[in-house]
């Protein structure tokens, strides 16, 4: 019979998991989680779990691989402890790009990570904004996809205004795009976009009226910050007023932080659930927000049986 409700974490999203558990009001579970001397990773779980629901809440962004191995080795050490359940919290998916073929001999990366996640021994999966929403159903098990947009829309209500448009950076994210611009009541655009290549783009035109407005990219991520940069150029070319992005992951690899800080983007929000850099943290166009109440409370709900869905209504 389940008792009890313990999160542990790996060493991916420490600090948010801790800011988890203070607001679902649980001291973190102990686990001691640390590395051999050649790398290899090694988990002691340092408290009782027998019956006990388990969360495990770790982001698979850089270093990823060694990231979803940490999360992979808490599970089985759970499992092998008798967890009563074992919930695996993904607040950034790792390899969540790479969710179909698109060439001849590439893998599908989404659907291994899927099944390397259930094989360890996960009950249930729960990830925010997902980048492509289909990898719910590589699982064959239960999965909540949770969506930062009532923490964006907390900071955007302060800031719209009725010459904002939002503007979707390429025509996979249109769906996001609008559903952002119905609840603040402005109008919708769309990048038109050329990928040459991986983490190279190329600005083509844009769908909609931009001119003489605020405009706001959606995206679900941000990582070398190429396509952003382009498109927040594009937009304030279309005669744009201002540009600013709000973007669930912030990945920001390679030369992200100085594209953002050098080009026309008043602002960047992100939230916290990859830790941002020492050059992330100094830069003054960055701000982050934290989506440690809004799991907290998937958490309790999904301990509780609640609803998941009734969060974002």
């Amino acid at each position: 019979m389940i008792k009890a409700l313990t999160i542990f974490s790996g060493n991916a999203t420490r600090e948010l998991a801790d800011s988890i558990c203070r607001h679902v009001e649980i001291v973190p579970g102990r686990a001691d989680v640390t590395r051999f001397s050649d790398g290899e990773s090694y988990v002691e779980i340092g408290e009782n779990v027998r019956g006990v629901n388990c969360f495990v809440v770790q982001s698979t962004c850089s270093p990823v691989n060694h990231n979803l191995m940490e999360l992979l080795i808490i599970i089985d050490a759970l499992k092998r402890a008798s967890a009563g359940s074992i919930i695996a919290v993904l607040p950034y998916f790792g390899y969540g790009r790479q969710d179909r073929k698109v060439k001849p001999r590439t893998p599908i990366s989404s659907k291994l990570v899927a099944d390397l996640i259930t094989a360890a021994g996960a009950d249930r999966v729960v990830s925010l904004d997902l980048h492509a929403g289909q990898i719910q159903g590589f699982f064959n098990i239960p999965f909540d996809h949770i969506y930062a947009l009532p923490i964006f829309m907390e900071h955007l209500r302060t800031r719209v205004t009725s010459d904002t448009v939002v503007v979707s950076p390429d025509a996979g994210g249109v769906e996001r795009a609008r559903a952002y611009s119905k609840r603040i009541g402005g109008s919708l655009a769309i990048i038109d976009k050329r990928r040459s290549g991986p983490n190279v783009s190329e600005v083509m035109n844009i769908v909609g009226d931009v001119q003489g407005r605020d405009a706001v990219i959606v995206d679900d991520m941000i990582d070398t910050g190429g396509t952003l940069v382009q498109a927040a150029h594009a937009i304030i070319a279309a005669g744009a007023r201002t540009v600013s992005a709000v973007a669930t992951h912030g990945v920001f690899s390679g030369p992200a932080i100085e594209r953002i800080d050098g080009s026309p983007l008043t602002e960047v929000v992100v939230t916290d659930t990859i830790p941002l850099s020492e050059a992330g943290r100094a830069s003054k166009k960055i701000k982050v927000l934290s989506v440690a109440r809004l799991l907290g409370e998937a958490v309790k709900r999904i301990h509780h049986g609640d609803s998941i869905s009734s969060l974002f209504i």
